[in-house]
């Protein structure tokens, strides 16, 4: 594959090789766990491994200064969802950091679900001082995942993501393309903040625009990546131009099949008024 075709592949998490930590199971074992500490907040989750592949009896336990004030069962789809800690981390560490800026850590628990690519899922803990009880909410990647970032140098945590509803949408799922996401987590809920970083998207969509002429050249139609690149023009508020772009660039027969598929799509997912 091309030089730049694995760059944006690496930028977009896209593939196996974006998850292979995560896919690269241990030996059965009877137990395991996986810790991690914040000040004076402590989290384990721990799990029965039975046999290849299954995790049973996982299990989450958060202490503050040494006192336990969570213990329980954590909500798996299925007993084949596997407990990662630090989906991109060389060590496996449950994260632990405070993701809103409130001087209060969130504990992330992390789960791949199995299979060549799909899917990754994380539950995030929050304290709350008025019931001193810990909530928690789901947030969904699917075939990819995040990186934990600080873009604005403030202290603030941002989750850099894809948006997976582009896979398989108009081609296979390793030719697909994504637009970039960029999410914040807030007392509780998480907040899509992409289109705060027009520089950002402007470089993504540039590599995805590359990575269109190269793999083009190489046969390959090319279809996930325009619609990637479509996205992150409307993101930029520049979908007339990228209309334009897009279609000089696709010429094949099945062109006005594919741009209604496009703006149909581009609509349902929200880049489109």
């Amino acid at each position: 594959m091309l030089k730049n075709f694995f760059a944006v592949l690496s930028q977009s998490f896209i593939g196996l090789a974006v998850l292979s930590q995560i896919a690269v199971f241990t030996q059965p074992s009877s137990a395991a766990t996986i810790v991690g500490e914040s000040g004076n907040v402590r989290a384990e989750i721990s799990y029965d491994k039975p046999e290849e592949y299954q995790y049973k009896n996982v299990r989450l336990q958060i202490s503050r200064a040494g006192k336990v004030v969570l213990d329980q069962k954590l909500p798996q789809e299925s007993e084949y969802d596997r407990p990662v800690g630090g989906i991109y981390e060389k060590e496996e560490k449950l994260p632990i950091l405070d993701l809103d800026g409130d001087k209060e850590p969130e504990v992330i628990a992390d789960f791949f679900t199995g299979g060549a690519h799909c899917c990754t899922y994380s539950l995030i803990y929050r304290y709350d001082k008025k019931s001193q009880k810990y909530t928690q909410i789901r947030q969904d990647w699917g075939n990819g995942a995040y990186r934990f970032q600080d873009f604005d140098k403030d202290g603030i945590i941002e989750l850099e993501s894809r948006d997976d509803r582009f896979a398989y949408s108009f081609t296979a799922y390793a030719a697909s393309a994504y637009p970039l996401q960029i999410w914040q987590y807030r007392q509780g809920k998480m907040l899509d903040v992409t289109r705060r970083y027009p520089k950002l998207i402007y470089s993504h969509a540039s590599e995805l625009w590359k990575t269109y002429t190269e793999i083009r050249q190489q046969g390959d139609d090319g279809k996930g990546f325009l619609a990637a690149y479509l996205a992150d023009k409307y993101l930029l508020g520049q979908g007339e131009d990228g209309w334009k772009r897009v279609r000089q660039a696709y010429t094949k027969s099945d062109r006005a099949q594919y741009f209604a598929d496009l703006r149909k799509f581009l609509r349902e997912t929200g880049y489109m008024k």
